[in-house]
């Protein structure tokens, strides 16, 4: 009898010691250290978006149980290739990850990278959001007609600020706009900024005429009155932001940026699906809801696999735009 009872206590413990410690922090449970040491790689200065997204999804993993504390950290640097290379030199380790978007996608060409996103894994897209068009407070442009009158008397007059490289969202924008309204995009003196922090400072300081950014990047200024939004690259007006669409403003351009997250080549399968499944657990939380309805973001999650689909058609998409304006070969 003895002996029976020894042996099922230890069928039970095996048992126990079998299960992979991540499942409890993928659903919420355990003790919130299941998936240990993970860390965001932010491939630009701190404040832009990438940094802004990827602090606040480690908050939002810590918070729901998810993980155990998150280490972010920023290397920036030519358009987020720096950090790019970065993540494909640690080849095997599934506890980095990026934070990424469209603005590396544009990046890898025109800083003609030898690492490549389709060096990595790709892990879930997370968000998109509309790019908005913004001057400092002060700035005598008022409205977006006076904006375009300014712009087509002389582009190269008109210094327009972004928070990306050439190819990144924040350029590829005013590029459209400009080839909306009848202005040579080759004729727009464009000033590349790294990141939402340093644009911001340019904005507000008069180095540019207008900036272009995600409107998340600014809610803040926005609300305090420091930035005017002359318009909004959305299909619909924003709610809470008291400015015209560019079709509304005569211009036929819509634009979406988004974010997602890689991580670096050479994963496990188990690995991969670790991951896969904590952004996967993110995205149904309380906690990464609330963020995006305080941001202003709208969910675009794709996982895995459809992620990296996405990723090859945006590739292709943005190097025949970047082809069109002349800007690669």
């Amino acid at each position: 009898m003895r002996t029976r009872s020894v042996v099922a206590v230890l069928v039970a413990l095996a048992a126990v010691l079998l299960v992979p410690p991540a499942v409890g922090g993928l659903t919420g449970g355990g003790d919130g250290t299941q998936l240990r040491g993970l860390r965001f790689l932010v491939p630009n200065a701190p404040g832009g978006g990438y940094d802004i997204t990827a602090r606040t999804a480690a908050k939002a993993m810590e918070d729901a149980g998810l993980t155990g504390a998150v280490e972010v950290f920023n290397l920036p640097g030519a358009g987020g290739t720096v950090g790019l290379g970065r993540t494909v030199n640690e080849s095997g380790n599934d506890r980095l990850v990026m934070s990424m978007g469209l603005g590396v996608v544009g990046s890898v060409y025109t800083n003609d990278s030898p690492a490549t996103l389709t060096d990595t894994t790709p892990i879930a897209r997370l968000t998109q959001e509309t790019e908005i068009v913004v001057v400092g407070k002060d700035s005598p442009l008022r409205t977006f007609d006076d904006l375009l009158a300014t712009w087509k008397a002389d582009p190269g007059a008109v210094p327009v600020g972004g928070g990306s490289s050439p190819g990144g969202p924040d350029h590829l924008a005013p590029m459209l706009m400009a080839e909306g309204v009848g202005i040579d995009p080759r004729a727009v003196n464009y000033v590349s900024y790294d990141g939402g922090g340093e644009l911001l400072a340019a904005v507000l300081g008069g180095k540019v005429a207008f900036g272009v950014s995600g409107l998340s990047e600014y809610a803040d200024q926005i609300e305090a009155g420091e930035l005017r939004v002359l318009a909004v690259t959305a299909a619909q007006r924003v709610p809470g932001v008291d400015a015209p669409t560019l079709k509304e403003a005569g211009v036929n351009v819509e634009f979406a940026n988004w974010r997602g997250i890689v991580a670096p080549p050479g994963l496990s399968d188990e690995g991969r699906a670790e991951l896969v499944a904590a952004f996967t657990a993110l995205r149904e939380s309380p906690e990464w809801k609330e963020a995006l309805e305080r941001n202003g973001w709208q969910d675009a999650f794709l996982p895995g696999d459809d992620f990296a689909a996405f990723l090859h058609s945006e590739n292709d998409r943005v190097a025949g735009v970047l082809r069109n304006l002349g800007l690669v070969a």
